[in-house]
């Protein structure tokens, strides 16, 4: 008979992450991040347009901390250099090394992580598509703004065109700044050390890193004040579709699973295999019984051969009839 599950208990999950189906996931992302920051150049006109109307919403608002950050980081090599490197590389290392950490010590959790790591890139790529922007480092100079990367391009691997490496600057989209996923990346780092962390080390870098990161961002002329606020924005609105997100890749998982179930069911009836069910019941005038199982006060018969079954009453159950007299 089965046994029924007591209760508090709860089955092993079916479908336990692997490192060798996330980390193809993983660069999958990645890839379109990469792409799609190609397939969305635009048009360097509407860019620089749209890169002026942010500095004319910033002075609206009296928002100038470009302006003093970049002069800082220019006038101060030991500030600026350092701070080429965090923008050049720390994105590419720490944003990895949280999300294998997670993976690691906190699998739990990782599944809800990583989809609204991904979300939110999407939706930073649907940015980059309808609003390319020029960076303060590429307006004109009479706009009061210094590429540092450029300025200090004979301390790194990078030359005059953004992060990438010298003469890779072709393949990467300057025009990219709107929102700024270098600190939508960073606050999703400093919120999974924060949360998951347990020490204070953790949670001190959990604020420290995001917060020098939109510094430099700023500092070293590659985004406005505005395009850190978007990709904290973009990184809200995929924390709240991650939910959905979740609920509609269940389903199509469940709506696979059900399907592989069915071929395989299918698959044992057409090779002749009877099911468990079948195997399992022994049906008797309309009574379905377990193999084995015998309806109380039944006696077994046994039968010479080529004795008829009920030629003698002893044979018959309690329950027949007496011959008439």
């Amino acid at each position: 008979m089965p046994h029924a599950e007591s209760p508090g208990t709860t089955a092993a999950p079916r479908g336990r992450l692997r490192w060798w189906t996330e980390l193809p996931l993983i660069l999958l992302v990645y890839a379109c991040y990469s792409g799609g920051r190609l397939l969305a150049r635009g048009d360097v006109a509407s860019a620089v347009d749209h890169g002026l109307t942010i500095l004319r919403i910033e002075k609206l608002l009296y928002l100038n901390a470009e302006h003093p950050l970049n002069r800082l980081f220019t006038r101060e090599p030991w500030l600026g250099v350092p701070a080429d490197f965090w923008y050049a590389s720390l994105h590419y290392l720490v944003t990895p090394l949280v999300l294998v950490w997670i993976f690691r010590s906190r699998a739990v959790h990782y599944r809800v992580a990583r989809t609204w790591l991904m979300t939110s890139t999407f939706i930073g790529l649907i940015g980059f598509t309808l609003l390319p922007t020029c960076p303060p480092r590429l307006l004109a100079p009479t706009h009061g703004f210094v590429d540092t990367m450029a300025y200090y391009s004979s301390y790194g691997w990078w030359g005059g065109e953004a992060s990438a490496p010298k003469g890779l600057g072709g393949l990467t989209n300057q025009y990219a700044a709107m929102p700024s996923l270098h600190c939508g990346w960073a606050l999703w780092c400093g919120v999974m050390l924060w949360r998951f962390g347990g020490n204070r080390i953790t949670k001190v870098a959990a604020v420290i890193y995001p917060v020098v990161t939109i510094i430099v961002v700023m500092g070293t002329a590659n985004h406005y004040f505005l395009d850190a606020v978007a990709g904290v924005a973009v990184m809200g609105a995929g924390l709240l579709l991650t939910p959905y997100v979740l609920r509609v890749a269940d389903r199509v998982r469940a709506r696979f699973d059900g399907r592989g179930t069915l071929v395989a069911a299918h698959s044992a009836q057409g090779a002749g295999e009877s099911t468990p069910a079948t195997k399992a019941s022994i049906v008797s005038g309309g009574c379905q019984t377990s193999a084995g199982e015998r309806f109380p006060r039944q006696r077994e018969s046994r039968f010479e051969p080529g004795a008829e079954p009920g030629a003698s009453p002893t044979d018959a159950g309690d329950g027949a009839p007496a011959k008439a007299r």
